[in-house]
């Protein structure tokens, strides 16, 4: 009998486990399909909640003492090992072995790597959290605090609105600016319209009764002061904001004057400054002392260092844009599962491989539904995908299944993302080196659609950074955690798919969306 499990992976982190043949009869099962449909890897120990102790949690000794519906809690343990599945090296060239050493030695969950982003790099530089939904309005000055508290009071009574003067309205501005910088320091216009509305909701004798809104005067004065304070921080160094002075913009890459390096997939910590008592001498022989870690196979200190070396290797990206090839010689640890978690969560603060997972399976039911209204040839199509689940009713066949039939849905080919081989001849060697970016699957001669790949893996500018991926869903996941780390853009002819993606099955930026995307999600919430 089918049944589902609450998985609780972390702090504000859980995951929908689908048992198709039941819960299993072993605690070690369970926690290998745990393993299988998590994505994760390492050593642990699951809880359940036990109803004799008050639901609260107690080491799981026996499934026995599960049911449908109940929740499962994973303790990860010190000096885990790895048990992420190994692939079989005759399965693929050999000049891809040497790069899957490194990527199957580091394999961890990101759940595993820390529960902020504060804690995994490189100090108080970053950012902590994203955008707000609800803009917070730092305290003021005590001078300000008074004035507005007493322009409250007589609004509340008269309804007498505020004519700030000059100096307390700049006041007002400056303090929004420095609450502004600790987020973004390019908002939106939108999020110049959260921050004034919020000001106008807090201080309401601040309104503005010439304007429809209330506050759209407000929001204009604080993008003057925005670009003022940029320029400010720009002039004392500020790496996120000098990239973009001219003088930046006349090096050795060649960008064009007019080309601004700025976040533009909701990045948080997109180009943060060195740690406080760090140079780029300093930070270089941490690299260098991180490639002897990784000979050591010394993965504590590899997870250290490469969160001490995270602004070094970030402006490196963003101001110097490398070639793959080079950024795989220099930074090596990078191009592992545990890595591409990592550095995602620092740059976004967001986990990358469980919360993926869990918003896709959450959103399968529904985009499967609306996938079977479709007509026509996309219709035929993605039907012809689907049909693989009667045979493989597996969670990494439905999520890839899913996966194909949103790019179908979108317009998009699923072939341009997935590249499929027959086996790993010098035939496929020479596909995979004319790959852009994308995922590579690898399948044995004469395999059924319902087989298991021989390999899956990771192509960016023909050179293979990932394999031993298990399945489409984890090398979907991982290339979009590469896409943020390497600071690359969206494939052109995947340009919906990816955006779906990001800002709805991960919710970054999920407030603007195409036209397409937004009518895929309100098809979703129907």
């Amino acid at each position: 009998m089918a049944a589902t499990l609450r998985v609780v992976l972390g702090t504000d982190d859980a995951s929908k486990l689908r048992l198709p043949t039941g819960i299993p009869d072993s605690v070690e099962d369970l926690k290998r399909e745990i393993t299988r449909q998590c994505g994760l890897s390492g050593n642990f120990r699951l809880q359940y909640r036990d109803i004799e102790f008050d639901n609260e949690f107690v080491n799981l000794s026996s499934t026995a003492e599960l049911q449908d519906k109940s929740t499962v809690k994973v303790i990860y343990l010190p000096n885990e090992t790895d048990m992420s599945p190994r692939h079989d090296p005759s399965s693929v060239p050999e000049e891809l072995d040497e790069a899957s050493s490194i990527s199957s030695s580091l394999s961890t969950a990101d759940t595993d790597i820390l529960s902020s982003p504060g804690s995994t790099s490189s100090g108080p530089s970053l950012r902590s959290q994203p955008w707000p939904q609800t803009f917070p309005i730092p305290q003021f000055s005590y001078e300000v605090e008074v004035q507005l508290e007493r322009a409250n009071c007589t609004h509340l009574s008269s309804g007498t609105l505020l004519s700030p003067s000059a100096k307390l309205k700049s006041d007002i501005l400056d303090s929004l600016a420095s609450e502004i910088i600790k987020y973004k320091v390019y908002p939106s216009s939108a999020e110049f319209d959260t921050v004034a509305e919020a000001l106008i909701r807090k201080h309401p004798c601040l309104k503005e009764q010439g304007s429809v809104c209330g506050y759209y005067g407000w929001k204009i004065s604080l993008k003057y002061k925005m670009a003022n304070y940029r320029t400010r921080l720009r002039g004392i160094g500020c790496p996120e904001l000098s990239i973009n002075s001219m003088k930046g913009k006349h090096g050795t890459t060649g960008q064009s004057p007019n080309q601004v390096k700025k976040p533009r997939k909701a990045e948080v910590n997109y180009c943060p400054d060195f740690p406080v008592g760090e140079t780029k001498e300093s930070l270089e022989e941490e690299r260098q002392a991180l490639l002897l870690e990784i000979k050591k196979k010394n993965q504590q200190q590899i997870k250290s260092k490469m969160g001490k070396t995270f602004a070094y290797r970030r402006q490196e990206i963003v101001m110097d844009m490398p070639f793959i090839t080079e950024l795989k010689s220099r930074w090596p640890a990078l191009f592992s599962e545990s890595e591409v978690n990592a550095e995602f969560t620092r740059i976004t603060t967001v986990p990358l491989l469980s919360k993926f997972m869990s918003q896709l399976d959450g959103y399968s039911d529904r985009l499967l539904k609306v996938f079977r209204k479709k007509g026509g040839e996309a219709g035929r199509k993605i039907r012809l995908i689907t049909a693989v689940m009667d045979k493989d009713p597996r969670i990494e066949r439905r999520r890839e299944c899913v996966i194909k039939g949103l790019c179908i849905y979108l317009n998009e080919e699923p072939e341009s993302l997935i590249k499929t081989y027959l086996d790993a001849s010098s035939d496929a060697s020479h596909g995979m080196e004319a790959i852009v970016m994308g995922i590579y699957v690898i399948q044995h001669e004469g395999a059924e659609p319902d087989e298991d790949p021989e390999d899956v893996g990771v192509i960016i500018e023909g050179v293979n950074v990932l394999q031993g991926l298990r399945n489409v869903a984890n090398g979907c996941v991982l290339l979009l955690g590469l896409i943020y780390s390497l600071n690359l853009s969206y494939p052109k002819e995947l340009k919906h798919t990816f955006e779906f993606l990001q800002k709805v099955v991960m919710e970054l930026d999920g407030n603007r969306l195409s036209q397409k995307v937004q009518v895929l999600k309100n098809r979703l919430l129907e």
